[in-house]
């Protein structure tokens, strides 16, 4: 497979405490909302015996490009919170309102209702919690809602005492419905499946990645897969594939899977680092993005490993620009439909970070052999631009067919890391080229 690719930066956010999660908005009246939570660890004193706080900040922002001499990306709101380990956005509206979901150190399940008020802005008011488990972090949180279907909606949550629990969600309020023991050390994941929302997948620090049948008692899961080599933490069901799954782990491996034979791995691909997040694309089934915690953040093309040919998925970009733990990442479903802003002549003087208010302007250019990389400042102006060939025209907008991939894509990506702080709005153009003809 042969093609073109380029990712470009967009914005750079400083978000002072340790950016792990990042989410947009799935709904259609809000695909210009982003979300992102950090997890701060704060030492109480001195002494090695005194507890620790871990404490963090929820970020709401809005994307508009109609200025490309305006940063895209406006902080609409912050809340400071406990330390926040994952947020979702339900797929479907609640009361005709977006709905975030939110796990915290605390051990809580937070939903958040996003508002319009008088003004014309937008922000995030609290909706309901509960408690996910006492002296316990809760660590990851999925909706059954993946294939945008809002019949019986329910959250599952993983934490730190190895649990796994699933809440209802009805007239505005959560309701625990079960909560097991599912393994013997911390759940980094869990997730429903979206084919059949009576099975949960589940992994965790005891490298055991699980399926459990809601209609059946948890104490004996419906499969228990050891495949994986070290510690499960990402899990994520195709939206677009029945049965298809991806999983990825400590052991730098992201795995495909046919959940109807969950002894051998569809295929198995090296990443080169510990696959914190995987996020199939919203519209293109082949399309799965993987935060890879000490490499980057990648792009793998799964097509030929999901027909049976047993082969590693190929990478066809990486997004290397961050200098810290990969942690979050998530596709956009906004669309990309306006070609790129070409840079004028870089004649404008350096600016402070107070003078930029938050937005971080990165000075210089780190590509690959393989992929294209260019940064725009925080005005929307490329630093540098690289050359581009003239028979390379405007990125056409994502395909609305689900089922095929577009001749080219243009997509708009978030992607945060830990030590650093940093919250990255980037997008990716890529082309598919015909092979080589000898």
């Amino acid at each position: 497979m042969a093609w073109k690719s380029r990712t470009r930066t967009l914005q750079v956010f400083d978000t002072e405490l340790s950016a792990d999660t990042v989410e947009w908005c799935p709904l259609s009246s809000s695909y210009d909302i982003l979300a992102c939570g950090t997890y701060q660890l704060q030492k109480a004193g001195e002494s090695e015996d005194a507890p620790h706080r871990r404490t963090g900040r929820l970020y709401l922002f809005e994307f508009r490009r109609e200025d490309s001499m305006i940063p895209p990306l406006t902080e609409l709101q912050r809340l400071d919170t406990a330390a926040i380990l994952d947020l979702k956005w339900c797929h479907v509206p609640v009361s005709e309102r977006p709905v975030l979901g939110m796990v915290t150190a605390t051990g809580e399940l937070q939903l958040y209702t996003l508002l319009d008020d008088q003004e014309g802005g937008r922000s995030l008011k609290a909706m309901c919690s509960s408690a996910v488990g006492a002296e316990r972090l809760a660590l990851s949180l999925d909706w059954s809602t993946g294939r945008m279907e809002s019949s019986d909606i329910r959250v599952v949550c993983s934490d730190s005492a190895g649990c796994v629990g699933v809440f209802s969600l009805a007239e505005g309020a959560l309701v625990a419905l079960s909560q097991w023991k599912a393994h013997d050390f911390e759940a980094w994941i869990t997730a429903f499946s979206y084919w059949n929302t009576q099975l949960v997948y589940s992994g965790g620090d005891d490298c055991k990645l699980k399926g459990w049948d809601l209609r059946a008692s948890p104490s004996s899961p419906a499969f228990t897969s050891k495949r994986h080599s070290m510690g499960v933490c990402s899990i994520h069901s195709s939206p677009h594939l029945e049965h298809i799954l991806a999983t990825g782990s400590y052991d730098e491996h992201v795995l495909l899977w046919d959940g109807r034979n969950m002894r051998q791995p569809l295929g198995e691909s090296a990443v080169g680092g510990g696959v914190w997040r995987l996020k199939w694309h919203p519209t293109h089934q082949h399309l799965l993005l993987a935060a890879c915690m000490h490499n980057d953040f990648h792009i793998l093309h799964c097509q030929q490993a999901l027909e049976g040919r047993g082969e590693a998925c190929p990478v066809v970009s990486s997004y290397i620009l961050h200098n810290s733990l990969a942690y979050g990442a998530d596709w956009s479903r906004l669309s990309l439909d306006a070609p790129a802003p070409q840079s004028p002549p870089a004649t404008e003087p350096k600016q402070s970070l107070a003078e930029s208010r938050g937005h971080v302007r990165i000075q210089y250019e780190s590509p690959t052999a393989s992929f294209d990389t260019s940064l725009e400042d925080d005005a929307g102006r490329y630093i540098p631009e690289a050359v581009v060939t003239s028979s390379t025209g405007p990125a056409a907008p994502p395909a609305p067919n689900p089922d095929q991939d577009a001749p080219s894509l243009s997509c708009l990506l978030a992607s945060c890391s830990f030590y650093d702080h940093m919250l990255h709005v980037w997008r990716w153009d890529w082309t598919p080229e015909e092979s080589d003809q000898h």
